[in-house]
Formats: structure tokens, sequence, C-alpha cells
């Protein structure tokens, strides 16, 4: 029998395994009835995944996602809670231009023009899909709540989950990494429910700022069908946020509420 590799196990030696697959829908800007991704690209992904800084913009399930009706993809970002850490990985794909705000500033409604040049609609449909990650003990309940948190920080960028959204929110930690065990007795630590606080402020906040990367770093692009979705223009967010003098703030860090 032809053993596969997934990850660092051979096909064969893992007894069970449950994978977590989200989507979110680029159909305007990729081929999707196509069936251009085979069965090797998904193995030579999976076998070539590395530790270390995350791409962002557009790459990976990235390439063809609208934020905002800009060119949205990956954005990631994390914050330090006393000893642990919340980090933050964002698909972002949804949203109307007039919707899109940054550090609390109406960005849409200040760059109205770049619309997409999308044959046939452009409407708000799609979906953005979040995966937050902590060192944090947190056991299933508790790490529930801190994905419930993800929505806020949605909204903090102009999200409303609109009609066409399937957004999915997910978090895990990695603390107690011999929890499983298939006999014998499994001891945990728990962060007290009191304690989770700073968490979801950290969560939300990662969440705000995963986005606003993603915009900021994705690169226009056209696609399937000619169709055209353009890039967030940084010197115009420049500008933007210094007519509600917000760009000093932020630059100094010192923006109280706004992107760290």
């Amino acid at each position: 029998m032809n053993k596969e590799k997934l990850g660092n196990a051979e096909i064969g030696e893992v007894s069970w395994s449950l994978p977590v697959v989200g989507e979110t829908w680029d159909g305007r800007l990729n081929d999707i009835n196509g069936f251009h991704v085979r069965r090797e690209h998904a193995f030579e992904a999976l076998n070539s995944a590395l530790g270390g800084p995350v791409g962002e913009g557009n790459v990976g399930g990235g390439t063809g996602m609208m934020c905002h009706q800009f060119k949205g993809g990956i954005g990631t970002s994390s914050r330090m809670v006393d000893v642990y850490t919340v980090g933050v990985l964002v698909q972002a794909n949804y949203g109307l231009r007039e919707q899109l705000m940054i550090a609390g500033v109406p960005v849409g409604l200040e760059i109205s023009d770049l619309m997409p040049g999308i044959k046939g609609e452009s409407g708000e449909g799609g979906s953005i899909i979040a995966v937050v990650a902590t060192d944090a003990p947190l056991l299933p309940h508790q790490l529930k709540r801190l994905a419930r948190r993800v929505g806020m920080g949605v909204a903090r960028v102009g999200g409303v989950a609109g009609n066409g959204s399937g957004d999915i929110f997910i978090a895990f930690s990695t603390a107690n990494p011999g929890a499983w065990r298939k006999t014998g007795k499994s001891e945990l630590v728990m962060l007290s429910n009191d304690g989770m606080t700073p968490l979801f402020e950290a969560s939300v906040q990662a969440v705000e700022e995963a986005i606003v990367n993603a915009l900021t770093v994705a690169e226009a692009m056209t696609g399937f069908n000619g169709n055209t979705v353009y890039a967030l223009p940084h010197e115009r967010l420049r500008d933007v946020l210094r007519k509600y003098n917000r760009l000093e703030e932020l630059e100094s860090g010192i923006c109280d509420g706004c992107n760290r």
C-alpha cells in the first residue's frame, strides 16, 4: 500500500482524526467550478507547512478574497496578556464599502471609489473565518466564550454579519498537551473564569487588527472572467486617518481603543 504523509505522520499511522475545514466563497475572482485543486495539491500544502511568520494578503485561501469591496485575504495579529499570548488568523471576505471603519474612522465613506469591477453583480455576500489560538489554559467551554468575542472585533471594522455571511469562528488552546489519553486519568489546569476578561479584550483587538492587516497587505487582483478588485490605497488611508486626527495617535501608540 502506498503511504502518503499528512504533516509528520503517515496515513495509516493515525488511528483517528477530525480535521476542521472552513470555506469562504471566492467565486468572483476564482474559477471555482474548474476543479483545479487536486488531491496532490492538498497534500503538498500540508507537507510543506512550516512554523514562523504567517503570510498575509493574497496568499493561500486568501487569494480570491474581498473585504468591504476592497481586496481582502489573510490577516494575523496577536496580543500578550500577562504571561499568555492570544493570536488570531482571519480569512476576510465580507462587507460593504460604506461600512468600513478603521480606528473608528469611516474609511469606506471617505474612499468610495475604486469599487470592484465585477461582471453581473457586486453585493455584500461573503464571509469571514477567524481562528483564535492561545497558550492560556482554557477548557472547551471557555474557548467557546473566547470565540464568541470574535464578532465584536469584526464589528469594530464595520462587519454586520449580513444575510450572505457564513461566518466561522473557532478557538483552541495549546495548554494541557498531555490531556488526551485512552486510559487512566488526566490532570488539567484551568484559568479561572474571573481571569478571562483580559483575554476577551485581547481577542477583540487582535481580530480588528488582523482584518486591517489583511486589507493593507492585500494587492489588487484581476481574476476569473476579467473581474477586478482593488487594494485599499495606503496613502489615501493615511490621509483619511489624518483628517480625523487619528494618524498621529496611531503612530505614537497612544490612541485609546485603536489598534496597537
